[in-house]
């Protein structure tokens, strides 16, 4: 009881997430009479990071930055415009196509936000869509960036979970197309029953000149060889998550110089970005990794599955439990860090109820994203109140109706496992 007051109380105090792990960690050991694990927390702290897996996190993060700097996602911008500009809404199904196809390239729904809100929303706005509304397609649709694979979240789960990655990128293709299909509903939704009950409805779409377009699509489509290569390498067998993202990366800084829209002498700060936040994010593995050390010397997993075991002997039921706990946490925790903390812990459960951990990992993805737009933490939410100017009211009740479709589709997914685990089994038995 003392090291969660202490954690929650240092975490709304505003200490970093790593040093409220930490403490927390160390305050457990004292009040635990486990003094004589002091001197080996360096070494397990260290230890965390000797992981193979944990290669694929610079590598990704390098790919995304790139692709940012490189103007690749403006093109694929254009190219969502050709396929689907033309639809009553074209551009907010534009917008949330290309969320799809850049998901499967930036892994991150941050970046994707915050790219997507400096380009989409002023766009949106200046063809007649509701501001509130432009917002709610770009935040919402940024959450299939930790799904759809490469995902970062994907690989923290696999690391801390000591789960392959392959799998885990793979079982994240058809609980994307479901969200994707999903959110597309909700935008026929409000096309058909606005204006009025959802709003302001949506404005007609306009077709370009079709040479321009091929031309587009021509140019705007290249971009989208790295999730093939990517996808396609890992499935056929020829390449290691890690390996699929060097490949990427190379073509994604290709592509860039290429375009002319990147040069040699900006490497050097791209590189400094990646190593900033790639030593976020495994301080925080590390960190994890300390507390989960020393809850299992005290034997706090058991207690955890006992009590699990005493609310429910269903799996569905439990993933339900879960789903609900990684929302509560999500509004004030971010994904990654409700990830690292709680995985772990949870782990022991997984196994005894017999729930295949590629599925489990699926879940838990999902749950944590939501936390990215729900207050009052909400990352996703200010990245677009700051770069399009909306108010937190509007912003969030035109997100809610997305916000619905996402979590009704976690809790299919949560009901059919086959949706998490068919393609994964088909790749192993390939």
């Amino acid at each position: 009881m003392i090291t969660l007051i202490v954690f929650f109380g240092l975490l709304f105090a505003g200490l970093p997430i790593l040093g409220t792990i930490l403490v927390s960690a160390l305050v457990f050991m004292a009040t635990a009479d486990l003094a004589v694990l002091f001197d080996s927390v360096p070494i397990q702290f260290y230890g965390a990071l000797e992981i193979n897996s944990l290669l694929a996190i610079p590598l990704f993060l390098l790919v995304g930055e790139i692709m940012n700097k490189a103007g690749l996602t403006q093109r694929l911008i254009a190219v969502a415009e050709v396929l689907v500009g033309g639809l009553r809404g074209g551009l907010a199904y534009a917008n949330l196509f290309t969320n799809a196809m850049a998901a499967s390239i930036l892994g991150s729904a941050i970046a994707q936000i915050g790219v997507m809100s400096k380009v989409m929303i002023p766009a949106m706005e200046r063809t007649g869509y509701d501001r509130a509304f432009s917002g709610a397609v770009t935040v919402s649709a940024g959450l299939l960036g930790p799904i759809i694979p490469p995902s970062m979240l994907m690989i923290i789960y696999g690391v801390v979970a000591v789960q392959p990655i392959a799998p885990l990128f793979i079982a994240g293709i058809l609980p994307g197309v479901l969200l994707v299909s999903a959110l597309a509903l909700v935008i026929v939704l409000f096309g058909l029953l606005g204006p009025g009950l959802l709003g302001p409805g949506l404005p007609a779409g306009q077709r370009g000149d079709r040479a321009a377009s091929l031309r587009v699509l021509v140019e705007g489509l290249v971009p989208a060889v790295i999730p093939v290569v990517v996808i396609g390498g890992i499935m056929a067998g020829v390449m290691t998550p890690t390996e699929s993202g060097a490949v990427a990366a190379v073509i994604a800084l290709a592509l860039g110089l290429a375009y002319r829209e990147i040069h040699v002498r900006e490497l050097g700060r791209i590189l400094l970005e990646v190593g900033i936040n790639t030593a976020t994010i495994t301080g925080l593995i590390a960190a994890a990794s300390v507390l989960s050390w020393v809850l299992a010397f005290q034997g706090v997993p058991d207690l955890v599955v006992e009590a699990m075991q005493g609310l429910t002997d269903s799996p569905f039921v439990f993933l339900l439990l879960v789903i609900v706990m990684m929302l509560l946490l999500g509004m004030f925790l971010e994904s990654i860090s409700v990830l690292i903390v709680v995985v772990p812990l949870l782990m022991p459960v997984v196994t005894s109820l017999g729930i295949d951990p590629i599925h489990f990992g699926v879940v838990c993805t999902v749950a944590t994203v939501i936390g990215l737009v729900t207050p009052p933490v909400g990352p996703g939410l200010y990245i677009a109140i700051v770069q399009a100017d909306i108010r937190m009211g509007p912003l969030f009740r035109a997100t809610a109706p997305f916000l619905l479709a996402v979590m009704l589709v976690l809790v299919l997914i949560a009901a059919v496992p086959q949706i998490s685990t068919w393609l994964p089994a088909l790749m192993t038995a390939r």
